[in-house]
């Protein structure tokens, strides 16, 4: 597995919170890192290609905006588990998507813009070869909670 450099760690530093809200936000983090815009961009396609990111983008009130989160956890074969965390990828709402140990052992959240829409998602995941069993866990109650890894 590749070690990160330094740079890459600001890098991925700058990602998880303080993107620059600008016309040329790549550029701004070049800059701010001693580099050149065409370099920030073949880094995070490497650090992308490499599994250290999975997508760039933000957070928005999804409530307000319309949206609704469902909570899914998959019963998946063992040896499918790979391939449906990839389909589930897939799928413009999925997010947090992890492998946990027990039975239920493939948990994502997915945000949708209505109650049909995720029913048409979550039919589609379930027919998946290798998901057994899968239960939608609705949230009661809204905590929000931001991550950030700080890598030095």
């Amino acid at each position: 597995m590749t070690r990160l450099s330094n740079f890459d760690k600001a890098l991925l530093n700058i990602l998880q919170g303080d993107i620059p809200i600008c016309s040329h936000p790549f550029a701004e983090m070049a800059s701010r890192l001693g580099t050149d815009e065409a370099t920030v961009l073949a880094r995070l396609r490497e650090l992308k290609a490499e599994g250290f990111l999975r997508r760039i983008g933000t957070f928005f009130d999804s409530n307000r905006l319309g949206y609704q989160g469902t909570l899914v956890a998959l019963k998946v074969k063992p040896s499918e588990v790979h391939a449906v965390a990839e389909a589930v990828n897939r799928y413009p709402g999925a997010t947090h998507n992890y492998e946990r140990e027990g039975i239920y052992n493939l948990w994502f959240t997915l945000l949708t813009p209505n109650a049909d829409y995720e029913k048409n998602i979550l039919a589609e995941i379930r027919s998946l070869r290798g998901v057994e069993d899968m239960l939608k866990l609705k949230a009661n109650k809204k905590y929000k909670i931001n991550v950030q890894f700080k890598l030095q």
